[in-house]
């Protein structure tokens, strides 16, 4: 079910000018950092059972949140809280929020219903000189739903540690200099396929086809065309369609592969590039330019994303596709695609520089072996 974010606010009393006694439990209260990781997963959750969650988002207005007591409006969070829900910090001394998970059909009245339980806390809590506003935000987070809430879509994302933002530097150098290495290496074995392709069959040598990077923006990839021209398209769309939906095995239990065996749209020349993996090269452009980098996920189409549970969606919005990557060199369309996509995960979330190096010195041997390649 589709559940929007609802937004409501709450307009209770305004807090006495006199400083409040605080709250000791505001003290123990999470922190910004850790409840957006709880968050995080809290999302991660929802995306792998299909259980939607609400976040509430409780703040006052700049003049009024430096001298008031935020220990009441933790006090009435807390009488609104279930024993599972998480009370923290979405904003440092700004903003708390309380996660709670859903369960039920009508999810919009879940929400409001929790909406309103928070308002009558607030308005007992809180004392009544003058009349202020002090904000709700509700936002709900369903997996079955195609739209998400834009606080939730960076959740994970914290500042970077130097050691980190050192990390990608040292990546992206990396990628700039195995890219133009490769591009001056090989120049004549580019020119030799370029020929290959241009005297074998009708058409352009290049083939250029958009790919969804990084945060789901996408770019223009460049392939040697491997191809008939006017190939239609439909066939493998409805192939990755069953594909995904199936999570890559077969009604016998066993895994299937990523790409259709013995395609009928691809060249004899295109067969023997896609084995050797000659197709990709021109690839390392799309590197060079930043678009991808030498070791990441695989890049994917748009309607294989239109097809994606929400937790394969992550695997388009946390790593920079690669030319190689983790599944490549562990079996490439051999590996069942919940099993690509984890594996996607697990290397967005540990790579490193000399992660990209062990991997990219493994690709010549899975290039050479030509394993799951079709």
């Amino acid at each position: 079910m589709s559940a929007p974010a609802v937004n409501a606010v709450a307009r209770p009393p305004r807090l006495a000018g006199n400083r409040q006694r605080v709250s000791p439990c505001l003290s123990v209260t999470i922190a910004q950092e850790l409840f957006r990781n709880a968050l995080a997963r809290e999302r991660n959750r929802a995306d792998r059972f299909g259980e939607p969650f609400v976040l509430v988002l409780i703040s006052l207005n700049s003049r009024i949140a430096q001298h008031s007591d935020w220990g009441h409006i933790f006090e009435a969070l807390a009488a609104a809280k279930l024993d599972a829900d998480l009370i923290g910090w979405f904003e440092q001394g700004s903003v708390l929020g309380v996660i709670r998970s859903l369960a039920g059909s009508d999810l919009r009245e879940i929400a409001n219903t929790l909406v309103e339980a928070v308002r009558r806390e607030l308005v007992r809590c809180l004392t009544s000189d003058n009349v202020e506003c002090c904000s709700i935000r509700l936002e709900v987070y369903s997996p079955h739903s195609d739209w998400i809430p834009p606080v939730l879509v960076d959740v994970g994302n914290r500042r970077r540690k130097p050691r980190e933002v050192v990390r990608d530097t040292a990546k992206r150098a990396l990628d700039i200099a195995g890219s133009t290495a490769f591009l001056i290496a090989f120049s004549p074995l580019f020119l030799f396929v370029s020929a290959l392709v241009k005297f074998t069959s009708n058409g352009p040598v290049l083939y250029r086809q958009q790919r969804m990077g990084k945060g789901g923006r996408p770019f223009m990839m460049l392939k040697f065309r491997t191809m008939h021209v006017n190939a239609d398209h439909r066939i493998h769309q409805r192939y990755v369609e069953t594909f995904i939906q199936s999570g890559g095995a077969s009604t016998s239990g066993k895994s299937t592969v990523f790409k259709i065996v013995d395609d009928p749209r691809v060249t004899p020349v295109g067969h023997f590039l896609r084995r050797a993996s000659l197709d990709e090269f021109p690839q390392f452009w799309n590197v060079l330019r930043g678009e991808m980098s030498l070791v990441g996920p695989r890049p994917p189409l748009s309607y294989e994303v239109a097809h994606y549970k929400q937790w394969h969606r992550r695997r388009v919005l946390e790593a920079k596709p690669g030319i190689t990557g983790l599944w490549q060199v562990t079996g490439r369309s051999r590996t069942t695609f919940d099993e690509m996509v984890r594996l996607d995960l697990r290397y967005a979330r540990t790579y490193s520089v000399w992660t990209d190096l062990k991997i990219l010195l493994a690709t010549p041997r899975a290039v050479i072996l030509g394993k799951g390649a079709y």
